[in-house]
């Protein structure tokens, strides 16, 4: 689970540098890099949920 959260906030701060780049410097790449960068953090969040669940049943 651990190893989990560190792949999310990973992958948080890549979207958070890419928006930012974006949204401050116009650098339209940066948009798909950080739309891309959600995709994968719904995964990992869901994977998250999935990963919770089963230890709250322990």
């Amino acid at each position: 689970m651990k190893d989990l959260i560190e792949k999310i906030n990973a992958e948080f701060e890549t979207f958070k540098t890419e928006s930012d780049s974006l949204t401050e410097k116009g650098v339209k790449a940066a948009g798909a890099r950080a739309r891309k960068a959600t995709l994968e953090l719904e995964k990992l969040l869901k994977e998250f949920r999935k990963v919770s669940i089963e230890e709250s049943k322990k």
